[in-house]
């Protein structure tokens, strides 16, 4: 580490990577100078960045943190200080925070985010019952600690009984209540809307309202348009722009909005309406789906004799080899009609290898035919995700129109 950008110095502890940087604070990994050699996240705040709105918010995270102990909230094991900064030691959460995790699988399968689901609702009905508010729950702020997540950075958190309404803006825009943009009184309920807006995120890989400034981040909240709507639209002008693989991938994303919306949906009308645009945009995107089919051909036929040049090129690689083999078989499996999520795992599997190898090869001709094959090996694997999601789609719809016909069938009978 250059001199300059050292971790500052603390008695009982090695500071050693730096994790993350905000505002106002920095986060490093550390280790206790004891024979335990315990780990722990040391989260260093300047006194000189502290101004007075801010230091009465590190008071009331320390005084927070110092008083709740949960299994799904990050412990704060002691605070230290010098003529510079203050210290907070907490406790260490070696799997990263959810954000990345999300990234790292795209979406969550429901199952996961159910399970996320539950231990965040715990945290937080622990802390709502002490009358305390995050107010700043995201991804970024829910750590992992194996398969456990923990609530942390409570540095907006505050005491607030239900019925308290606050008007101080806190948070990270894309996960704040539409009460808290739109600049209205809010309350403790606030965290709820947050919490939505994660399992949004964890299912779908992406917040409901990302938006390039606050100002349309507003416009869309406070827009009655649903957001399979929304989607439709992004498909429909990525379609006319001719950007068929985008427009493909937008529409899958939308009909995973309208299928379930169908099945809740009691109107007849509604229903049946909803129904024909499901229909019509399945249409769409299958002539997407021969369309890009036959963009990926060229593309996929020139990969293949990139991918044979690698593998006589990592002979004396046998881990690399072994990866490039699962690619070969995920391809041909692929190619000959197995489009299932056993095909999709093995692209997965076969690129989790190949990025280590890519980390690890120095600059040459190998690690530029790498390069190349994972670009080709992950343009793959979305267009499988594609097709699968769209099948999906419409094997759902399909079950759906059959339980009802046997429902009427049923009726008819029993009259």
């Amino acid at each position: 580490m250059a001199a300059g950008f050292a971790p500052p110095k603390l008695k009982d502890f090695i500071l050693t990577e730096k994790l993350g940087s905000g505002t106002y604070a920095t986060v490093y990994k550390a280790f206790r100078k004891t024979d335990s050699r315990e780990a722990v996240a040391v989260k260093v705040v300047s006194k000189k960045s502290l101004n007075k709105s801010s230091m009465e918010n590190l008071l009331t995270e320390i005084e927070i943190l110092k008083t709740v102990r949960h299994p799904h909230i990050v412990q704060l094991k002691d605070f230290q200080w010098d003529s510079d900064n203050i210290y907070l030691i907490l406790e260490w959460c070696s799997g990263g925070d959810l954000s990345r995790f999300i990234r790292s699988c795209r979406i969550l399968p429901e199952s996961v985010a159910r399970r996320c689901l539950q231990q965040i609702a715990c945290a937080l009905q622990f802390l709502h019952e002490k009358n305390i508010s995050h107010l700043d729950l995201k991804p970024q702020n829910i750590l992992l600690s194996g398969n456990v997540l923990k609530l942390a950075d409570f540095g907006f958190a505050q005491y607030m009984s239900p019925w308290d309404e606050q008007q101080a803006l806190r948070g990270s825009p894309l996960y704040m209540a539409p009460e808290m943009v739109c600049r209205r009184h809010y309350d403790a309920r606030v965290d709820l809307w947050s919490v939505g807006v994660i399992l949004y995120e964890a299912l779908f890989g992406r917040a409901p309202f990302a938006s390039r400034s606050f100002a349309e981040l507003e416009e869309k909240i406070r827009s009655e348009k649903p957001i399979e709507k929304a989607l439709v639209l992004q498909a429909v002008q990525k379609d006319q722009d001719g950007e068929r693989s985008a427009a493909l991938s937008l529409y899958c994303s939308a009909l995973e909005h309208f299928v379930p919306a169908i099945h809740y949906e009691t109107d007849r009308q509604r229903k049946e309406a909803l129904r024909q645009k499901v229909n019509q945009y399945v249409s769409r995107a299958e002539e997407l789906k021969a369309l890009v089919r036959s963009d990926n051909k060229i593309t996929f036929e020139k990969a293949k004799s990139t991918r044979n040049i690698l593998i006589e090129m990592s002979r004396d690689q046998p881990r690399l080899l072994a990866a490039l083999e699962v690619a070969s078989t995920a391809v041909a499996q692929e190619e000959s009609g197995a489009e299932d999520y056993d095909t999709l795992d093995l692209y997965q599997q076969s690129l989790g290898e190949l990025l280590l190898a890519l980390a690890a090869e120095s600059q040459g001709r190998r690690r530029e035919l790498l390069h190349s094959e994972i670009k080709s090996l992950m343009s793959r694997a979305e267009y499988l995700k594609e097709l699968i999601k769209m099948r999906e789609t419409q094997t759902d719809e399909s079950l759906k129109k059959d339980a009802a016909a046997e429902s009427v069938r049923s009726s008819c009978c029993l009259q």
